[in-house]
């Protein structure tokens, strides 16, 4: 049941522009033995659980860490309104509640 791709509470209702070519709604195991898509977001075999101080963070990134249709980043205010009503985000600097999101590197001066 906990597989059932209609019942996942973080699923949003994507305008049919944003349906197509998305991959696939059941869930799926990336080659970490991890299952994406299972309405857990924990699992014995993820880095995350695993954690240690020779962990790269880089392991963690990349698509095959988000499913297509079932993430809970797609409940935030922006991508609600882009991905439900097509309203683009306001563009800027990306920003961070509590910390400064900036890398320190200035972009060079055009002559």
């Amino acid at each position: 049941m906990a597989d059932d791709p209609r019942l996942d509470p973080f699923e949003i209702d994507f305008l049919p522009r944003f349906r197509s070519g998305r991959g696939p709604r059941e869930p799926f195991v990336n080659r970490y033995g991890v299952k994406i898509g299972d309405h857990e977001y924990a699992s014995p075999q993820s880095p995350l659980e695993q954690w240690s101080e020779e962990t790269d963070p880089a392991v963690m990134a990349g698509d095959e860490w988000v499913h297509p249709y079932k993430d809970i980043g797609f409940q935030t205010a922006q991508n609600r309104a882009l991905f439900e009503q097509g309203e683009a985000p306001e563009p800027g600097p990306l920003q961070h509640p509590e910390h400064s999101a900036e890398s320190g590197v200035k972009p060079p001066q055009e002559p």
